[in-house]
């Protein structure tokens, strides 16, 4: 009776680390998850700022796991190359290493400040605070359950049965990576394992060598839920996370013959008995990450050839199911679903395009033209299906929502000429030439490029949502679009009258390039025409009214 207590208090302190964990995940990503995003979209120019995006994202997060996904999902649209995704799980990797460091320095006594500081944060009213109140309370239930994982554990130190399991598994180390992987994998979070064997070394019960090997498997179980998360996914997504597992497995596969050697160098630092699974977790964690970095770009050759990309067959639409045209309101549902696909597709060609002109490498626009024509062909059989829609005749409401789909599409389809015909042009030009701008002039292309993508997401929202605000905000933008190029146009004549070499070599590529960004974000612009138009706010002509001439 007393074992099945001890068992139910561990298995009841387990959970509520692992709700407080899922709490803290949900709050903060309520109240900063687009700007963890964002910061992670944005954040991978280089090594070092790749791997601190990881670092603090996971820290906020406090889930490796969806730091993974997050990043595997941005591969996918290609916001970020595979070489510093690999960088960005190394950061995500230290950064659960250091939460668990922090976890066990013995701030338990702040739980009920910190439940008690969340709760009235939750209850303040904007969904930000309530994303902060809701992390907060998350944070002070893990703090509890440790409090309650350490008197949970407090019996087990004159248990014979435990004491006899324990001597089993320091007699066979690669079961006990094993055990400790799974639980680690059943859980979905190698901090919570971690968190488990701090709290049976508490009791004396582990030897060194013992908890080097369970810490061992608690990174290689933390990596597997990634790749099943994946696993349905494109090929992009899951070569990051096969990738960063592999660098798991291969980290146990060297360290655990070395587990003594470890637990002997252990035994002459000057570390707390107490806190030497955390301190272990953190070494092994911060070495791997020193080993892999230098091979994260054959790492990401290797995964392209362990998982090749499929040959898509699905080249045309997917969602205009002709059974809906009986019903309007569906088949617009189904008609605006294939016109957000086609600008995820312009997305994609927008990002690859960018992608090859940062990095003077002709790669990314292998796909753009099979992209285009994907993009050419779902506009045409969107406009034959709203076509065959308008023939039954519609309402007011639901043939202006009709032409307002046509004419995004029509528009989208136009940015994808622009794209191929155009800036794919001009950036081979600048590749194939060996062609460099002014670093002025790169600044200002890259900043017009960076813009040209946040409208194009902005437009895609609008286009749903149809917000007033949004689309007074994107015809705004529009104007700052205009000055942009016309100031950056006017900044490369003034480079050519000082007689800059690269501003001299560039010059007709840069005010290509400026014209194409800018007849780009025009059509994207389109999008708030008929939102605007509708609420009478639309001006017909930039014209200034003037007096007529006598």
């Amino acid at each position: 009776m007393e074992s099945t207590i001890v068992i139910v208090n561990l298995l009841g302190a387990v959970a509520l680390l692992l709700f407080g964990l899922a709490q803290v995940k949900d709050g903060v990503s309520r109240a900063f998850g687009p700007k963890l995003r964002t910061g992670l979209a944005t954040g991978t120019r280089n090594g070092p700022r790749s791997f601190l995006s990881g670092f603090v994202a996971t820290v906020a997060l406090q889930s490796s796991t969806a730091t993974a996904l997050t990043v595997a999902s941005f591969v996918e649209r290609d916001l970020i190359r595979p070489r510093m995704a690999q960088i960005v799980l190394l950061g995500a990797n230290v950064g659960t290493a250091v939460t668990a460091w922090i976890v066990a320095t013995g701030i338990e006594w702040l739980s009920p400040l910190l439940i008690l500081a969340g709760l009235i944060l939750h209850r303040s009213g904007s969904s930000a605070r309530q994303g902060g109140g809701t992390a907060l309370i998350g944070v002070g239930l893990m703090l509890l359950s440790l409090h309650l994982l350490s008197a949970a554990t407090e019996p087990m130190r004159e248990s014979p049965a435990l004491a006899a399991f324990i001597g089993l598994l320091d007699d066979a180390w690669p079961v006990a990576l094993l055990l400790s992987a799974g639980l680690a994998f059943v859980s979905s979070s190698s901090l919570a394992m971690v968190v488990l064997i701090l709290s049976l070394a508490s009791t004396g019960i582990l030897s060194t060598g013992l908890i080097i090997v369970l810490i061992l498997g608690a990174n290689l179980g933390g990596a597997v839920p990634p790749v099943i998360a994946t696993l349905s996914g494109p090929a992009a997504a899951r070569r990051i996370t096969l990738g960063n597992l592999i660098v798991r497995a291969v980290g146990c596969l060297i360290a655990l013959p070395l587990a003594g050697y470890g637990a002997e160098l252990l035994a002459t630092l000057p570390l707390s008995p107490q806190k030497l699974p955390v301190d272990a977790h953190l070494i092994f964690n911060v070495l791997l990450a020193a080993l892999a970095w230098p091979f994260s770009g054959l790492l990401s050759e290797l995964m392209t050839r362990l998982v090749p990309s499929e040959e898509s067959a699905e080249t045309g639409p997917r969602f205009l199911d002709p059974d809906a045209l009986e019903t309007p309101v569906v088949a617009l549902a189904n008609a605006t679903r294939e016109v957000l696909a086609v600008g995820d597709l312009i997305e994609r060609m927008l990002i690859r395009t960018e992608n090859a002109f940062k990095h003077n490498d002709l790669a990314p626009l292998k796909e753009i033209e099979t992209l285009e024509k994907r993009v050419d062909l779902i506009q045409q059989e969107v406009k034959l299906y709203l076509s065959k829609l308008g023939r039954g005749g519609l309402d007011d409401e639901n043939a202006r929502r009709s032409i307002a789909i046509i004419d995004y599409v029509i528009n989208l389809e136009h940015i994808g000429d622009i794209v191929e015909k155009g800036l794919c042009g001009e950036v081979r030009k600048k590749i194939d030439n060996g062609l460099k701008f002014s670093e002025d002039g790169y600044r200002e292309l890259e900043s017009l490029f960076n813009l040209t993508v946040d409208n194009l997401r902005v437009a895609q929202t609008i286009f749903v949502t149809g917000d007033f605000d949004l689309a007074r905000q994107l015809m705004e933008i529009k104007v700052n679009v205009r000055h942009m190029e016309k100031q950056s146009a006017e900044r490369h004549l003034e480079r050519l009258r000082d007689g800059k070499l690269e501003s001299l070599q560039t010059s007709s590529l840069h005010l290509d390039l400026l014209r194409d960004l800018k007849r780009i974000n025009a059509h994207i612009v389109s999008v708030a025409h008929p939102i605007l138009d509708d609420s009478g706010v639309l001006v017909e002509s930039r014209l200034r009214q003037a007096e007529p001439r006598s």
